[in-house]
């Protein structure tokens, strides 16, 4: 059995990770990706809720009876609906942030096992990841700026309506 570990290398393998200070700094290396995580995971929570108010909001008009209001609820649909998208969007790319951080994490602690040096794939999954968590943020800002939009487009409507 021992011949057996020693061809596969787990000898080398054990004797390079049996470091407790190497593995104290690719614990330390993997604190800042996990933190981001946690503040991924944070942001996406209130992105999810807004979509889940947004979807709930496009549901209620469409179940909506045809009593005199249902002609000014429908008039909000084109609205959520672009609200909609972006907050789909900006779920998506958040998650994908968070996996490819996730991706990161494992990667630095892989290359405390393997002699192949990985910084290259740890750095291009790094800009990946901020480059995701950029596009999922502006897909968020894009939803609240169309939400804070519509809301001045209705006072508007109310002001004009309440003058005739």
């Amino acid at each position: 059995m021992l011949d057996i570990l020693a061809g596969v290398g787990a000898f080398e393998l054990i004797e390079r990770t049996s470091s407790t200070l190497r593995v104290q700094q690719v614990v330390q290396l993997s604190l800042a990706p996990a933190f981001l995580l946690a503040g991924i995971g944070a942001v996406m929570n209130v992105m999810t809720n807004r979509l889940i108010w947004v979807a709930n909001k496009i549901e209620r008009i469409l179940n909506a009876g045809e009593d005199g209001d249902v002609d000014a609820m429908r008039a909000e649909l084109p609205a959520l609906e672009m609200r909609r998208n972006y907050a789909q969007r900006a779920v998506m790319f958040s998650t994908a942030s968070a996996l490819a951080i996730s991706v990161v994490i494992v990667l630095l602690f892989v290359s405390a096992f393997v002699t192949t040096p990985l910084g290259t794939l740890v750095a291009a999954t790094w800009v990946m990841c901020m480059g995701l968590l950029v596009a999922g943020l502006a897909s968020f800002l894009m939803e609240t700026r169309t939400a804070a939009r519509r809301n001045r487009e209705r006072i508007r409507e109310r002001r004009a309506a309440a003058k005739s």
